[in-house]
Formats: C-alpha cells, sequence, structure tokens
C-alpha cells in the first residue's frame, strides 16, 4: 500500500515500509520488547505485580536484537493492554524510527482510531486481542480496511481466552476464536500459553499443534522459550503452519543468544545434529 492508498483508505496516512516481511519459509526468531511506564520489561504469567525491568531504554535494545540479526521485533504495550487503549506511542514510534526492520505492535487496540494511529507511526502489523473477543466485526472491517497489516493475538487459560491484559478470561476456547479470525482476515496469529509466558518452561507444543491445523493462515509461537532446543522443537510444527516464534526473558537473560537461535531455525539452519558449541546457549 503506497502513502497515497493509505490517505484514500481512512483519515490516517499509512505509511508503507520500505522493509520486507521476513520470509515465510523459514522459521523466524522475533526478539519481544514489552513496555510499562516505557521501559523494557518482562511479566511472569501476565502478572503485572510481577514485572522485572530489564532496560530503561528500550531504543537500545531494539537496537540490540537488531544488530544480532532479529528481522522483525515485537512490541508490547503492556500499560496500553491494561488501559484499553494505546499508552506507549513515543517509545514505539522511536523504536520504529531508530531500526530498519518492521515492527509489530499489540496492546490496547480496540478501536479502529487506536488502530489507524499506531500504522500511522511507521508500524507494519497491528495485534489485536480483546476486540477479536469482544467485536469480532470491527477486526473483519480492519483485515479489509488494512490488508496484511492485521494480526490477532490468542492468549490462552487452559484453553480459554484471555482478555484486557490477561486480567479476565472469556468462556471462548481458542480454537475457535482462531478460525473465526482466519475467516475474517487476519494475517496471522499469534498464540501464547499464558501459563507458559515468562516461564522458560518451553512453549505448549500440543496447544500449538491444535491450532495449526484448525486454520490455513501462519501461526506465531509465543510463550515459554527457554532454550534452543525449545525453538528446534518448532520445526516439527513448520510443516502445519508454525512458522515464527517469539522470545522474550529467554535472550535477556541470556539463556538464548539470539544469533545462534536465528543461526538454528532460520536461514541456513542447522541440520540433524547441531555443531559443538562449547559454553554456548543451546541446551
Amino acid at each position: 500500500m503506497t502513502k497515497e492508498e493509505g490517505r484514500n483508505n481512512s483519515q490516517f496516512p499509512i505509511p508503507n515500509s520500505q522493509f520486507p516481511i521476513p520470509n515465510s519459509q523459514i522459521m523466524n526468531v522475533i526478539p519481544a520488547i514489552d513496555l510499562l511506564d516505557g521501559k523494557c520489561v518482562r511479566l511472569y504469567q501476565g502478572d503485572y505485580a510481577k514485572s522485572q525491568t530489564f532496560n530503561d531504554n528500550p531504543v537500545a535494545v531494539a537496537r540490540q536484537w537488531v544488530n544480532e540479526g532479529a528481522t522483525m521485533l515485537h512490541l508490547v504495550d503492556l500499560d496500553g493492554a491494561k488501559a484499553g487503549h494505546p499508552v506507549n506511542q513515543a517509545a514505539i514510534e522511536a523504536i520504529v524510527r531508530a531500526v530498519d526492520v518492521p515492527c509489530q505492535v499489540g496492546g490496547g487496540m480496540r478501536d479502529r482510531t487506536s488502530v489507524a494511529a499506531i500504522l500511522n507511526l511507521g508500524v507494519r502489523r497491528a495485534i489485536l486481542g480483546t476486540v477479536a473477543v469482544e467485536q469480532p466485526q470491527l477486526v473483519g472491517e480492519l483485515c479489509a480496511e488494512f490488508p496484511g497489516q492485521i494480526l490477532v493475538g490468542i492468549d490462552a487459560r487452559n484453553g480459554k481466552v484471555a482478555t484486557r491484559g490477561w486480567l479476565e478470561t472469556s468462556a471462548v476456547l481458542a480454537t475457535e476464536l482462531a478460525q473465526q479470525m482466519a475467516e475474517l482476515g487476519a494475517a496471522e496469529i499469534i498464540y501464547t500459553d499464558i501459563h507458559r509466558d515468562g516461564t522458560m518452561e518451553g512453549p505448549n507444543l500440543e496447544s500449538l499443534r491444535e491450532i495449526a491445523k484448525a486454520i490455513s493462515i501462519p501461526v506465531i509461537a509465543s510463550g515459554g522459550v527457554s532454550s534452543i532446543a525449545d525453538l528446534l522443537s518448532l520445526l516439527a510444527l513448520e510443516s502445519i503452519g508454525v512458522k515464527s516464534a517469539i522470545v522474550g526473558r529467554a535472550i535477556y537473560t541470556g539463556d538464548v543468544l539470539l544469533k545462534e537461535a536465528i543461526q538454528a531455525v532460520g536461514q541456513g539452519r542447522w541440520q540433524d545434529v547441531p555443531p559443538d558449541l562449547g559454553s554456548s546457549s543451546f541446551a
């Protein structure tokens, strides 16, 4: 979409990012940058009371991950998710301007104005969550207006979708919501098992397999990755549509080295038996 087309389609000019979406034929490792009070933090199982600040300067963090080979960044406005509207726009815009890779952003976008405003910052893709449960028709309208730019984040507790910054749990089954959102035109589904998020206990492969087999659009795995072995385990689901993995706490603690992770499952990845890496993060 060109800038002029963006102006024609909405009251906001939607920039046409010069940066391409990473190759969907390889497993893409996407670093997460969670924003709380303008700082880079990580939560444990989505609990705001259990946050750990890793860096006061999220722009520096974004540049670090890009320098280490990231081809996309996953930004989450935690304040926005809790408040119901975007809060950390200044930090998001600063990151987008500082890096030369596309960014996808989630957190608090529950109406058209919020989505258009976030995309207008230069963000490549907007991630919708709560609104997918509460206003599915709006999701369909946004998918039609901004084709390829709308992702749906499905965050589940025991198979049921959590909303409003994970503070509430609905009666909606994750698989059913994924099917509905795929039919409405979502570009991809981001699936997070809340019980695994921030725990470094490994991804929930069974739930990811169930989601991926239920829909025809790509699935991004999120939550629980603690090692490169965890990322390698996701390759078994690649053929059914799990094309990317979001990695958070593990790259901040050093349990996973981003460069090695990309080498392991990305372009030119290791095959069969990984090399002897000595004291590397492969475990």
